[in-house]
């Protein structure tokens, strides 16, 4: 597997600091929110040469980041030459470390003028979108891969929320599940919304580009608890299977899974509290990862496949290493039956943002807050070492 994709994931918004134009910007700095605040986060739009360069010199071979469209399109309209200049250095950067740049268009944040006229629920939103990934598209040329949407179940869910807090009906939110908890359904409506626009976007960029392109889903690796089969399949449908099932003219899907979670005749089940549990509160359960893309390859007929985030929430890391190797194990066991998967992208790169708080550490690089200093964990020398000489399935955890 010479082209196999070794790498690591990040966001803009909770990398770079400052995304002031956004909608999760405005939210953070209300007055009375209950959520923290991103601030600089951990100075990604400044230092991400160093970033990539502690990627690259790990062994690693590839690196997701995002574009900000708030940054890009600040106004309706009116396009930043800027923004568009610097994250193309940020591509070059990429591409003269040897490391592949995956980029992601949209990753949960949008414009604050966007969700002010309607965004996804108004009726120019993917009018809008397209005209973005438009302009995105002209900085894009030797991009191999594209990822329009990031997790568009997730977001279809978030944007209630977020039309509630620019509305004045709710105070705080956040996307990552109460600990312990469960989040709410995401909006089909919402989710067809982003389905156009998805489609929209894939076929701007393959008139426009070179690029493989596709969207990233949360998958949930649901299992059905006895007898609850048919509520299980109604569940899948709405949580995952629908965009998965909108992928399949696509030239790659993007599997993101962290944990699984059974489905009873109420619903999904929350996670029961236990000490295994991560900082986010989810069971321990690297083998999650070969449910979702099996049931991927499955839905999706058998589009190409990406791991576009895979980790865990911990303080240890020779636990993320644990898991990671567990997971790995349940990826490459789909792949000897035959599943074409192309990739393995680690959330996260550097310990960040997480949607309203700070305290869940998913990065293969610890961040200090006050200094910036970047500190390479064991697990990134490991994941490295992997990607130098491949992934055996009797590799020590450690």
């Amino acid at each position: 597997m010479t082209n196999f994709l070794w790498g690591a994931a990040s966001s803009g918004h909770q990398t770079e600091g400052n995304n002031t134009n956004s909608d999760w910007w405005w939210i953070e700095n209300q007055e009375h929110s209950a959520m923290a605040r991103s601030g600089d986060a951990v100075d990604s739009y400044h230092r991400y040469p160093e970033d990539m360069r502690l990627l690259a010199d790990a062994g690693l071979n590839s690196y997701r980041f995002g574009l900000e469209w708030a940054r890009i399109e600040p106004a309706p309209g009116e396009f930043s030459r800027s923004a568009l200049a610097h994250y193309r250095r940020m591509i070059d950067t990429a591409l003269g470390l040897g490391l592949t740049p995956v980029v992601t268009l949209h990753h949960f944040t949008n414009p604050l003028w966007f969700v002010r006229e309607g965004g996804w629920r108004g009726p120019k939103a993917v009018e809008r979108f397209a005209r973005y990934v438009e302009q995105a598209s002209t900085i894009l040329g030797n991009v191999p891969w594209v990822c329009t949407i990031n997790e568009p179940n997730i977001l279809s869910l978030a944007t209630r929320m977020v039309d509630k807090l620019v509305s004045g009906e709710a105070t705080s939110m956040t996307v990552a599940a109460p600990v312990g908890g469960r989040l709410p359904t995401p909006d089909p409506a919402i989710g067809a919304v982003l389905a156009e626009a998805h489609a929209a976007a894939r076929d701007i960029l393959r008139t426009r580009t070179d690029a493989k392109t596709g969207w990233t889903v949360a998958c949930q690796a649901l299992t059905a608890a006895p007898g609850s089969e048919a509520k299980f399949a109604e569940v899948k449908y709405v949580w995952e299977d629908f965009y998965l099932e909108h992928a399949r003219g696509d030239d790659f899907v993007g599997v993101q899974a962290y944990t699984s979670q059974s489905v009873d005749e109420n619903g999904v089940v929350p996670h029961p509290a236990h000490p295994d549990n991560t900082l986010t509160g989810w069971a321990y359960r690297p083998d999650a990862l070969g449910i979702a893309i099996r049931n991927a390859a499955a839905v999706t007929g058998g589009v190409p496949i990406v791991v576009t985030e895979n980790g865990i929430a911990t303080r240890d890391d020779e636990r993320r290493i644990q898991y990671t190797s567990e997971a790995l194990h349940a990826l490459f066991a789909a792949v000897d039956d035959g599943i074409d998967v192309r990739g393995y992208l680690h959330w996260s790169a550097l310990d960040n943002f997480e949607w309203g708080h700070w305290g869940p550490t998913f990065g293969l690089i610890g961040v200090d807050r006050s200094t910036f200093v970047r500190t390479p964990k064991p697990s990134l020398r490991w994941l490295g070492t992997l990607a130098r000489d491949g992934f055996r399935r009797g590799d020590a955890a450690a």
